[in-house]
Parts: structure tokens; sequence; C-alpha cells
């Protein structure tokens, strides 16, 4: 009688995917941090074309020599400590909305957030576009994200995330194919978070509003795409520190790993 032959598995994460994820992670983290201190400059966001220190924002941080303080519309936030007012390592009062810890450069240089900004962005591009392609051609997209009909159902998404509330659950989700959840919010983190990311930031360059009006136009505006681009950079830092907490709750070591070497399993039997 023949013996059962051991037939390798596919690595769980494609070279492809794996290299993406951490150039990403590295790029998104760079741009959170540089992108800070571009915000130090004027911290306030607008809606419409136009924003001056006379326009009403809807969002600001603003400090005086004792307070710093976080205004949402008309609701205003004390921060001391932490935005517009705080200490840097030598025990001085700074006013910058946020701190050095926070930014690239930890010291106030809009010039040189703006490089580090701007060439990290490239890298993050060219790596989306260049994933996109791959994925497609390697059918990653249409095998670990595509939903199914009934995965659609309002009853299916919500008994997915009540399962991703339990950390039982989420403990024995590592390592099986991407749950509702887990595909929803890729889908959304990749196709529509990420992209935003790079036409809001298109749409606020001088340059490129010159060549492509109509992108300013999509927005409502460059000081409307500067605000989007602050509301993305926002969900695109929760969605990493829930994915961060995923990691730690499911299993950090073994997580870690499966994205550095692909997750190979031992095979199956036919």
């Amino acid at each position: 009688m023949p013996k059962e032959a051991i037939i390798p598995q596919q690595p769980r994460h494609h070279l492809t995917t794996r290299l993406w994820h951490w150039t990403n992670a590295l790029c998104l983290l760079i741009m959170l941090m540089s992108g800070l201190t571009i915000f130090n400059a004027h911290p306030r966001l607008y809606w419409g074309e136009y924003g001056a220190n006379d326009d009403y924002a809807w969002m600001a941080v603003g400090s005086s020599d004792r307070i710093g303080y976080l205004r949402l519309g008309e609701m205003r936030i004390e921060t001391t400590g932490f935005l517009g007012n705080w200490q840097d390592s030598e025990g001085r009062t700074q006013k910058w909305a946020f701190p050095g810890w926070a930014t690239i450069p930890s010291g106030y240089s809009l010039a040189d957030g703006r490089r580090w900004h701007f060439f990290f962005a490239w890298i993050f591009s060219i790596g989306l576009a260049l994933f996109m392609i791959r994925s497609l051609w390697n059918r990653h997209i249409q095998k670990d994200l595509h939903m199914r009909r009934d995965e659609w159902r309002p009853s299916r998404i919500w008994r997915s995330f009540r399962n991703h509330t339990r950390i039982s659950a989420i403990r024995q989700s590592a390592g099986k194919p991407y749950n509702v959840v887990q595909k929803l919010s890729y889908i959304g983190v990749i196709f529509i978070l990420l992209p935003l990311m790079i036409l809001t930031g298109l749409t606020m360059s001088p340059a490129m509003d010159a060549n492509w009006p109509f992108l300013s136009d999509l927005f409502g505006g460059r000081q409307s795409a500067r605000s989007v681009h602050f509301l993305t950079a926002f969900a695109l830092m929760l969605f990493f520190m829930i994915h961060i907490l995923m990691v730690l709750l499911s299993g950090p070591l073994r997580q870690t790993i499966g994205m550095i070497t692909g997750g190979h399993g031992e095979g199956e039997t036919r």
C-alpha cells in the first residue's frame, strides 16, 4: 500500500504581501510623524477652498503660556501637557500643537518635515501600485479578500464582529482564512483609505492643483482635501492600533514570524 504523499502548503502570506506590509508600516509611521510636523505650522483645519487664521476652523489646536487645548467645532477640550502646551526633555514649555516625541524631526522644522513626508510618500505610492498589480496577478485579492454574496448579509457581518470582541475567538482565528470583518477592514484600507491619502495629498500640492484642477473640485477645495487627509490619517492610525492589539491577543510571536517567513504550514496528505 503506497505511503501517503505530503503536499506542502502554499505560504499564507506571499512574498510581495510581506514586503509591502513592512515597507508600508515604515512609510506610514514616518509619514504620520512628519505630517504632524507639517500640521504644526498651521494647526487648524477648514472646509472649502481657502482657510486662514481669521476663518472659522472646524478643528484647531490652540495654546497660551499656561494652557493647551483642542477645539472641535464649539467643543473645547483642555490638553495641557499633551497638545498645544507641553514640556520638552529639558523642561522648557513649548507651544507647538504636537510634542516633539510625536514628530519627525523632533524639533520644529517645516522644511525638513516636508522632505521626510514627500520622500516616503513616493515610496508608499509606488509600493501600493505595485502591490495592487501583483495581488491581482497572483490572485491574492480574489482568493483572500473577495467577499462572497452570503458574507454581505448584515447578520453575518454582525456575527463576525461579535466574535472579534471575544479573546478566545481571536486566538483561534490565527492562521485561518480571513473572516468577514478582516476582509472588510483590509478592503477598506487598501482600496479606500490608502488611495484617499494619495489623492488628497496630490490635491494639496500647488503644482498638481494647477495641472489637475479636477482634484480640488472632487474634494470641494484644497482645505477640504487637507481635512480629509488628516481624518484619513487618523483612521489609518486607529486601524494600525487595532491591528497591533489583534496580533498581541492572537499570538504575537507566531503572527510576526508568519509575516516574515510567509507562515508555511506543515502540509497536507493526499
